[in-house]
């Protein structure tokens, strides 16, 4: 039976897994196992990935593929990719070898500004309170000197702090809204402790502002945090070719194609419910290079779902278009990357991943991720209009299923022969396990 638990965290490994496994297992010792065999046998690397967070049991694997052939301003990579669904790296692969020999992708980063925010709550005259804030604005960059001394001299720090009034939405609110140049760094950390010292900086100093009454020199801090929503750190990746260079489908011309994928992007541009399934498949490359890269894909998510609904519906990321004869496919979207701090410089296989993508910075980063959604989505999009999203993705599921019923290799050779001319469902293939079980019975 369930129970509480008290000073768990407190507990050594080993102690916290006998807990939870006599507590919530029929089988305390199977589970104990299973938790174990995922355990690196090095114990150095062990107890560097136990410490990454918190009440740590065991490793929790992800297959880490590779899409090769990507060809980015000229420069071919091969993209790590960490991600559990089937279909994925084979369908990345595909488009860019589809794009090598079409010019590749060609991607330009726009803007890299980031967003943190001091929300407080103000009784008092507007007016007044813009004077302090005029006022108070050199000493609450002075004041942070000492946490930005070093991102500026790399090129970084804070670009700016500006008063925003919400109190049409909120009674009293207002917010410190402040913009920030991380260079490599997601800047997370940086951004946060800037805030913080805004904040102190602010409070403090109302009380010894001589224009300000006894209640409006209590300004009362609500939070101090980063924003993940960053439209302003943009990226842009397309891909461009004549019409009659598109396909390589004897069943559908170069032009119908054209015609159809244009108008399943429109589509997704207008229809919420089809823009979602669109900007998941985007997100589905995105993903996994994000987190092969130790980046926050959370983050990236939140940030890329918003920007979808910035027009006031929910969109598509990417767009396209046909004009003189030139077809055009592209994706604009904010991506907040970093290739120092974090995991970046602790995971070994994160250090792997970009020492793959040639050492990137974080604005190649942002380039190279984006390539990954836009490739995705073309790819996705290539057999939504021609074959169908299922033809693809259920014969790289087979092998899924196949495990499922633990096949044996004898059993897949011959089972995925058997499909390379039949539908793959699960039922089909349940049912052709079974067939050959039997006649070997």
């Amino acid at each position: 039976m369930s129970k509480s638990i008290a000073g768990f965290s407190k507990l050594s490994k080993s102690k916290k897994i006998d807990w939870m496994v006599e507590t919530y297992f029929s089988n305390a010792e199977q589970a104990k196992t299973v938790l174990k065999q995922y355990w690196n046998t090095n114990e150095k690397l062990q107890t560097l990935h136990d410490e990454f967070i918190e009440n740590t049991i065991t490793n929790y694997y992800l297959p880490l593929g590779v899409a090769p052939n990507f060809l980015i301003n000229d420069t071919l990579y091969t993209i790590p990719m960490a991600i559990e669904e089937s279909s994925v790296v084979a369908a990345a692969s595909k488009a860019a070898k589809f794009w090598l020999d079409r010019g590749g992708f060609k991607t330009t980063v726009i803007s890299t500004t980031k967003i943190g925010q001091v929300h407080f709550m103000y009784h008092g005259d507007k007016d007044t309170l813009k004077n302090y804030f005029n006022h108070i604005k050199p000493q609450l960059i002075e004041d942070a000197k000492p946490i930005t001394k070093n991102m500026e001299k790399r090129g970084g720090g804070i670009l700016d702090i500006e008063l925003r009034d919400k109190t049409n939405e909120i009674d009293d609110y207002y917010q410190l809204h402040a913009s920030f140049e991380t260079l490599d760094a997601m800047g997370a950390n940086f951004i946060n402790s800037c805030l913080e010292q805004f904040a102190k900086t602010f409070k403090t100093e109302a009380l010894a502002f001589d224009k300000f009454n006894d209640e409006e020199k209590q300004i009362q801090i609500v939070m101090s945090i980063l924003s993940n929503y960053v439209p302003e750190c943009l990226v842009r990746a397309e891909v461009s070719c004549k019409v009659e260079d598109l396909t390589e489908n004897e069943n559908i011309s170069a032009e119908e194609f054209a015609t159809k994928f244009v108008q399943a992007v429109n589509i997704a541009e207008i229809e919420p419910y089809r823009a979602v399934t669109h900007n998941k498949g985007i997100m589905n490359g995105i993903d996994a290079v994000v987190l092969a890269t130790g980046n926050d894909f959370r983050a990236i998510e939140a940030c890329a779902h918003a920007y979808a609904s910035r027009n006031g519906r929910y969109s598509s990321l990417s767009h396209a278009k046909v004009e003189d004869g030139m077809f055009t496919f592209w994706i604009e979207m904010p991506l907040a990357l970093g290739t120092v701090g974090g995991l970046t410089g602790l995971h070994p296989l994160v250090k792997l991943s970009l020492e793959l993508l040639h050492y990137p910075n974080a604005k190649e980063l942002m380039q190279i991720v984006a390539v990954a959604g836009l490739a995705q989505n073309f790819a996705a999009l290539r057999s939504l209009t021609t074959t169908g999203i299922q033809q693809g993705h259920m014969k790289m599921h087979l092998m899924n299923i196949l495990n499922q019923f633990e096949a044996t290799n004898e059993e897949k050779l011959i089972l995925t022969e058997q499909f390379k001319t039949q539908t793959v469902s699960h039922s089909a293939v349940v049912e052709a396990i079974e067939t050959l079980r039997s006649k070997s019975n």
